[in-house]
């Protein structure tokens, strides 16, 4: 019972249609307030805990089950969100400014990360090829990473390039 209200973050997977894109925008806000909190360090931490808790939970509501990745499960997406936003999170730290003012890096992330997750291109594919949690979890860690550096990416460019 407690892994299904993880790995379905609070039953918000449930929701029709598209519950991968709904965890994405659930994790927005929840990015937000970890940032707010304490910062970079605490989000970073809070992400690593959540992939270790959500890895968990995918494991047990995913044994024995026909479904390899059923929809509902979206702990995924909020992992992978949270790491498309670590260069947002850190740059808002590094800058001394509110993480609100780095609105388009939060907006490239979350259209980064859904493409990524949904496309599954590569080393994203390949991921979601694994059994398991690893198949759940990683190719959503995977698309973060990549959502990521593109974020960062296209703040150097803006930040250092354009201005």
């Amino acid at each position: 019972m407690v892994a299904s209200v993880i790995a379905t973050l609070g039953g918000i997977g449930h929701l029709r249609p598209a519950p991968g894109t709904w965890g994405s925008l659930v994790a927005l806000p929840l990015a937000w307030a970890l940032h707010v909190a304490g910062g970079f360090g605490i989000f970073l931490a809070a992400t690593v805990a959540v992939a270790l808790i959500g890895w968990w939970a995918v494991g047990r509501v995913t044994d024995g089950e026909p479904e390899a990745d059923p929809a509902e499960i979206i702990i995924d997406e909020l992992v992978g969100q949270w790491i498309a936003l670590w260069p947002v999170s850190l740059g808002a730290s590094v800058a001394g400014v509110p993480v609100t003012a780095l609105w388009p890096g939060v907006v490239t992330a979350f259209i980064a990360f859904r493409l990524f997750d949904i496309w599954k291109p590569g080393p994203v594919g390949y991921a979601d090829r694994m059994a398991g949690p690893a198949g759940v979890m990683l190719d959503d860690v995977v698309a973060g990473w990549i959502a990521a550096l593109i974020v960062a990416a296209l703040g150097v460019f803006f930040h250092l390039v354009l201005m």
